[in-house]
C-alpha cells in the first residue's frame, strides 16, 4: 500500500488482514486485529455487516536505536491501518474510547495522531457521561496531525469507504484504555454514510443535547509541533517535544478550554 505522506521510518501498511512491514532497522511488538464483533457495542446498528476484520494496530514500533528514548521518556509510538468498506451504514471506525489514568503521572493522557494515506474524522467529545459537553469532528488528511487532550471520548473515523485509512499515534507508555460509558451508549454523534459515500452526522438520542462543530486541524505550534515534518522525525530530533504526551500537566494551561 502506497503511503501519501512519510511516516519517517521505515514501515509499509501491507492490509487489514496482514498488518505492516518494517525495515530491518525497526522493532516491534506484534500486530493486533480488531475484529467487527470486538466493535459491535458501540455502533448505531450493532447488527450491521462489514469487514472481518476492522483494523490493524501495532503498538510499540519504531527503530531500534530509538526504544531507549522512547522508554526514558514513558512513550510509546503506534501505528494502526484500516479496512476500505463500511460498518453497515456507519463508515470505518473505532468504537471510541477514554485513556485510563496513567500510573506514573496520574492523568488520563493525550494523544498525537498523523495521517498517512486516506481522508480520517478525528472525533471527541470532552465527556461520556450523559451530557457529552463539546463535541468536536476534526477533518483530516495525509501530513495533518489532530492532538486528543487528556480525559476525552475519542474515535478515529474512515471519512472515505473506498480506500483503507493509515495513520501514527504518539502515545503514553502506560496506555489503556475506558470503554464502559462508550459501550453503555455509544458516542454522542453518530457518523453515517450517504448514498454517495460522504459523511454526514446524526445525534445520539442516548445523550443530552449537544452542538458539534466540524473543523480542520489546529495549528499546534504551542505544543512544538512543526507543520509539514513527521512526528516520527521531530521524536527523533528532540526528543522531549513529546513530553507532554507523558507528563500531560507540562501543557495543563493548554488543556483547559481545549480547542483541537
Amino acid at each position: 500500500m502506497k503511503l501519501d505522506f512519510d511516516p519517517g521510518f521505515d514501515i509499509t501498511p501491507l492490509s487489514v488482514d496482514e498488518g505492516f512491514r518494517l525495515g530491518a532497522d525497526c522493532f516491534d511488538k506484534g500486530t493486533e486485529f480488531r475484529k467487527l464483533d470486538s466493535v459491535r457495542k458501540s455502533l448505531r446498528d450493532p447488527n450491521c455487516d462489514g469487514p472481518e476484520n476492522v483494523y490493524a494496530i501495532m503498538m510499540d514500533v519504531g527503530r531500534k536505536t530509538d526504544l531507549p528514548a522512547m522508554q526514558q521518556r514513558m512513550l510509546l509510538y503506534g501505528v494502526v491501518t484500516y479496512a476500505a468498506g463500511q460498518l453497515g451504514d456507519e463508515p470505518i471506525r473505532s468504537q471510541g474510547h477514554i485513556h485510563k489514568v496513567s500510573a506514573h503521572c496520574g492523568w488520563s493522557t493525550p494523544e498525537v495522531y498523523e495521517i498517512w494515506t486516506g481522508k480520517a474524522v478525528i472525533y471527541m467529545q470532552e465527556s461520556g457521561q450523559d451530557d457529552p459537553g463539546r463535541c468536536f469532528a476534526v477533518e483530516a488528511g495525509a501530513g495533518d496531525v489532530v492532538i486528543v487532550p487528556p480525559g476525552w471520548v475519542h474515535a478515529t473515523i474512515s471519512a472515505d469507504p473506498k480506500q483503507p485509512l493509515t495513520f501514527g499515534a504518539w502515545c503514553d507508555r502506560d496506555y489503556g484504555f475506558e470503554y464502559a460509558d462508550v459501550r453503555r451508549h455509544g458516542i454522542a454523534w453518530f457518523p453515517l454514510l450517504t448514498a454517495e459515500g460522504k459523511l454526514r452526522w446524526t445525534p445520539n438520542p442516548a445523550y443530552h443535547t449537544s452542538q458539534l462543530t466540524i473543523k480542520p486541524p489546529r495549528d499546534y505550534s504551542d505544543l512544538g509541533l512543526e507543520k509539514g515534518k513527521s512526528i516520527y522525525r521531530q521524536f527523533e530530533e528532540y526528543p522531549d517535544r513529546f513530553l507532554f504526551v507523558s507528563d500531560p500537566a507540562r501543557a495543563a494551561n493548554i488543556w483547559k478550554n481545549y480547542i483541537p
